[in-house]
């Protein structure tokens, strides 16, 4: 996956912010259904393949999120969205 960086302006880009988001309801849909990756894809009307797919290139699979480096925080993100 290409590196989006910032705007000129500082701000984080749209892939960015979209990631993000795609993230929190990730996480949320596997929390809600206590990590059943099959569930969780029922439950946001995916195929158990797309999730993963997803999940791997957002780095939330378990063997990769061990090894990644903290990214910024999803908060963070949102904050910015709502400020502006």
């Amino acid at each position: 996956m290409k590196r989006i960086l910032p705007t000129p302006d500082g701000r984080p880009g749209l892939r960015h912010l979209l990631d993000a988001y795609e993230r929190q309801i990730i996480e949320a849909a596997l929390r809600t259904r206590h990590g059943n990756q099959r569930r969780a894809a029922a439950d946001l009307g995916l195929l158990p393949t797309t999730l993963h797919e997803k999940m791997k290139r957002l780095g939330l699979l378990r063997r990769e999120r061990a090894a990644a480096v903290p990214a910024a925080s999803a908060s963070g993100v949102a904050g910015w969205a709502q400020a502006s």
